[in-house]
């Protein structure tokens, strides 16, 4: 008996496009990707798309607005199964750097002043997970191919995708790389998930934290180390909070003392 294809769709919300693109770069791929399953929707590859059950719905981009919100329950809704591409929609990505409320209310107002949105609401950004259940996490930014064709290949025989669990140091280490940390240089590497082969470090440029935040991350033991290195207080939260974006809220408010 011959088995049905699984139904997917591909979103957006708001963010740069950059894994959806990815996806489309595939151009080897592609073609095997629509013959493999019954892709409904994906706006960026094709126009007779349609809104339905699915079996697996794949999004990126955070929720920044109401509409993003709006459009990202009805997903939740049709989907058996949801997942999260690239960071954010994992972790929020750089529109979710500003982590207290006020401080983005504060700069939607320098940027915009008193003008009346019509089209939609702002909404401070924030990951997926911060209003429905994702059952997939595929961290990037972009998303990497090969990352990408493999939790694909599993979703469709029915297994959960398979990421690396350990940062991104474990490659430095693969590739004999040295620690840039023990170089004075404010590295996040140790915060950060593996995936991206340490392209950064491996040419002697510091990790920015692009792949999201490790599993185990230890925030509070890279924050003393860099301290006694003697970087800057807010630098620090900074650099953590520019890809992390909500993963980092409450441990950054524990460091300035802000209460929630």
């Amino acid at each position: 008996m011959k088995k049905d294809k699984l139904k997917i769709g591909i979103y957006e919300l708001t963010g740069c496009a950059g894994d959806a693109l990815l996806i489309l770069d595939c151009e080897d791929e592609l073609i095997n990707i629509f013959h493999a399953a019954d892709i409904r929707s994906f706006l960026m590859a094709k126009s007779d798309n349609i809104d339905g059950e699915l079996d697996v719905a794949l999004v990126e981009g955070s929720v920044s607005t109401e509409r993003d919100l709006q459009e990202l329950l009805d997903i939740r809704k049709r989907s058996k199964v949801l997942v999260a591409i690239g960071l954010c929609a994992t972790a929020g990505g750089n529109q979710a750097a500003f982590l207290d409320p006020r401080e983005w209310e504060d700069n939607l107002k320098k940027v915009y002043g008193r003008t009346e949105m019509t089209h939609t609401k702002p909404l401070q950004s924030k990951p997926l997970n911060a209003y429905v259940k994702v059952d997939h996490y595929l961290p990037g930014c972009p998303i990497d191919r090969e990352q990408f064709l493999s939790t694909l290949t599993r979703l469709l025989a029915g297994h959960p995708p398979e990421l690396h669990r350990f940062p991104v140091c474990v490659e430095c280490k693969w590739r004999e790389n040295d620690c840039l940390l023990n170089r004075g240089i404010l590295c996040l590497g140790p915060l950060t998930a593996a995936g991206c082969r340490a392209v950064c470090p491996s040419h002697n440029l510091p990790c920015v934290g692009c792949w999201g935040p490790a599993e185990e991350a230890n925030y509070t033991a890279e924050y003393q180390l860099l301290m006694e290195k003697g970087f800057d207080r807010e630098m620090i939260l900074r650099k953590m909070s520019t890809f992390s974006g909500t993963a980092i809220a409450d441990f950054a408010a524990r460091i300035r003392g802000v209460k929630k």
